[in-house]
């Protein structure tokens, strides 16, 4: 059995004999970027880096990091879809050698001392030209090169990434795929047609361009980069020809418990198999994201809502196949035993998860009981309708709207499915087609409004959103003088046109204790101190007196921004050059967002 362990050391043993330097990997939750809830890739965390400002550990690095993604949360229960996974990726920064990364990702794929894939088994694609933007020849003759028989020609949509803009930073990429062996579906058979035959295994993107307007030529980035992923569950899948990401590991501890005490077997209809997989994915998913250190909870909105969904959504799985939901707390130790030696903060707040799961599957029995009692409403408005319509010799149909059913999922918490059973109990039919319509429309605007994402999970870089982020460092330093140094961020979102900013408080802030915020940071920013840059290693930053989330590896170095004798902290976002620049400091809110977590939105004006 070829494991997940034995993949990151793989990769951590290539790297390292290859010069790059391993780095941290990053939280689940984005530091000052609003275009996106959770980290989304592994690059994500790079961003200042990809787009030019050194990284203290050097211009050739790799990690292994936690990623979450949303945005394919109906197909959780297939063979394939995760929210929570890992992602193995290596950066060089400042240069774009193709024929050198090419060799160095045909190296790890086959060589005997690596993952040992027969070279027949590969099959790669590149980007096959267009009016913006030549035809990668270099990347196809480096593949040819190299041996690789298989080797396809496809579109800007399949090998090609850039903003969601179509401005910025550009480039096409080469992806490699194994080929499962299965006969081709067709003559024209490749990997773009997605029967099976190829699974995407690795990716290279070259960012060597750069777009100045919609639909312009693309031009030779001055500062050029190349970013790899490699999604370690779906590689480890494939090594011990598993159909499925279930099928192994973790995952078939977590199902082998869930069958031991679930009324449905894992092997039974399909509704209970992906109800087996729901439950695993996504209790996987709250693990990380209670066990982050940026400190989220369940609650109504952004991160907390998510989690939220994913903590209830596995309740009512379990419900569907007659699994006690006391048993999450020994799945919970399974992810923390599994996970807790890579991810330190996992590990350390292991009771804290399960206190957290407790007060959610508590809160969710109300709902359930609330919901019940609000679909009992909708039942006897039905009922005295259609009483009302036999008066008038009018027939009317037994069915709850997916209107109503929309509602008691939306406003109540209710579960669709449980509507639907409860109705049918009743002798009702439920409208799903206009629930599934509804519930459509609902995904659509809450992706746009919350958890918008440029392709590559670029974010914002403009000079307002660098001041703002500059306002927050200076806003912690405020919140600390007043109320002492165990007042921690709790996470923050910057748009160029305000700051958002969680930590932890007991109480609500009066109007006093406001304008005394408000008066300490816009007094730093009429001293007109500069803002000071420094590489150090993680040991002096310590000594240094500096704050943030320190790693325990030995030797690595961070960037440390320094605002007099008034904030020292470890970062690696865009700054202002003098708190000057900030003009004037206005705090537009201060509200709750979770049990003993305040937020503050500001603006500068």
């Amino acid at each position: 059995m070829f494991t997940s362990e034995m993949l990151r050391e793989l990769w951590k043993k290539f790297f390292i004999n290859h010069g790059f330097k391993e780095i941290e990997n990053a939280s689940i939750i984005p530091e000052n970027d609003p275009t996106v809830l959770f980290t989304t890739a592994g690059m994500h965390p790079l961003v200042p880096y990809l787009l030019g400002e050194p990284h203290p550990a050097g211009d050739k690095i790799f990690n292994v990091q936690r990623c979450l993604r949303t945005n394919d949360i109906d197909q959780v229960g297939d063979d394939s879809h995760l929210t929570l996974f890992e992602m193995l990726g290596c950066w060089t920064l400042g240069k774009c050698d193709k024929k050198e990364m090419i060799k160095l990702s045909f190296e790890f794929l086959t060589s005997k001392d690596y993952l040992n894939i027969p070279v027949e088994r590969l099959a790669v694609t590149v980007f096959k030209g267009d009016e913006t933007a030549p035809k990668d020849e270099e990347a196809f003759n480096a593949w040819e090169e190299c041996g690789i028989k298989q080797i396809f020609y496809m579109s800007k949509k399949e090998n090609w990434w850039g903003l969601g803009s179509g401005i910025g930073p550009c480039g096409p990429d080469s992806e490699m795929f194994y080929d499962t062996g299965k006969e081709k579906c067709c003559e024209n058979c490749s990997p773009s047609c997605n029967c099976g035959k190829y699974l995407e295994i690795w990716n290279d993107v070259f960012m060597q361009y750069r777009i100045d307007e919609p639909n312009g030529q693309a031009q030779n980035l001055s500062r050029p980069n190349i970013d790899t992923g490699m999604g370690l569950e779906r590689v480890v899948s494939v090594l011990n020809h598993k159909k499925s990401v279930y099928d192994y590991g973790v995952f078939k501890d977590v199902i082998s418990l869930i069958e031991k005490n679930a009324k449905l077997k894992y092997e039974g209809d399909g509704k209970s198999k992906r109800s087996y997989r729901i439950i695993a994915d996504h209790l996987k998913a709250s693990t990380f994201i209670l066990g982050d250190i940026k400190g989220v909870v369940p609650s109504n909105l952004g991160q907390g809502y998510i989690l939220r969904r994913f903590i209830r959504r596995s309740i009512n799985c379990a419900r569907n196949i007659e699994f006690d939901s006391k048993y999450f707390k020994d799945i919970v130790d399974i992810y923390v035993d599994e996970y807790g030696k890579y991810y330190k903060d996992i590990e350390s707040k292991r009771q804290f998860i399960k206190d957290e799961l407790d007060k959610e599957i508590s809160k969710f029995s109300k709902v359930i009981e609330d919901g019940h009692k609000e679909f009992e409403k909708v039942i006897n408005g039905i009922e005295k309708h259609i009483q009302f319509a036999k008066l008038k010799g009018e027939i009317v149909e037994r069915k709850i709207s997916g209107k109503a059913s929309f509602r008691l999922y939306d406003t109540f918490g209710f579960p669709f499915e449980l509507t639907e059973e409860l109705a049918k109990e009743r002798g009702f039919m439920v409208s799903k087609d206009e629930f599934d319509e509804m519930f459509k429309e609902h995904q659509e605007k809450s992706r746009d409004q919350s958890d918008k994402v440029f392709k590559g999970g670029l974010a914002d870089s403009s000079i307002q959103s660098a001041y703002l982020h500059t306002a927050t460092h200076l806003l912690l330093a405020a919140l600390q003088h007043f109320y002492g140094k165990n007042v921690v961020q709790k996470g923050s979102n910057i748009t160029p046109d305000r700051l958002r900013f969680d930590f932890n408080l007991d109480h609500k802030m009066t109007s006093e204790e406001i304008n005394n915020i408000e008066d300490f940071v816009n007094n730093v920013i009429n001293q007109a101190i500069p803002v000071k840059c420094e590489i150090m290693s993680i040991d002096k930053a310590k000594e240094n007196g500096a704050h943030g989330t320190f790693t325990d590896k030995y030797g690595q170095e961070v960037k440390v921004f320094t605002i007099g004798n008034i904030s020292k902290e470890i970062c690696g976002g865009p700054h202002a050059e003098n708190t000057k620049q900030l003009n004037h400091f206005k705090i537009i809110k201060e509200e709750s967002c979770a049990s003993g977590i305040r937020r503050i939105k500001a603006i500068l004006d």
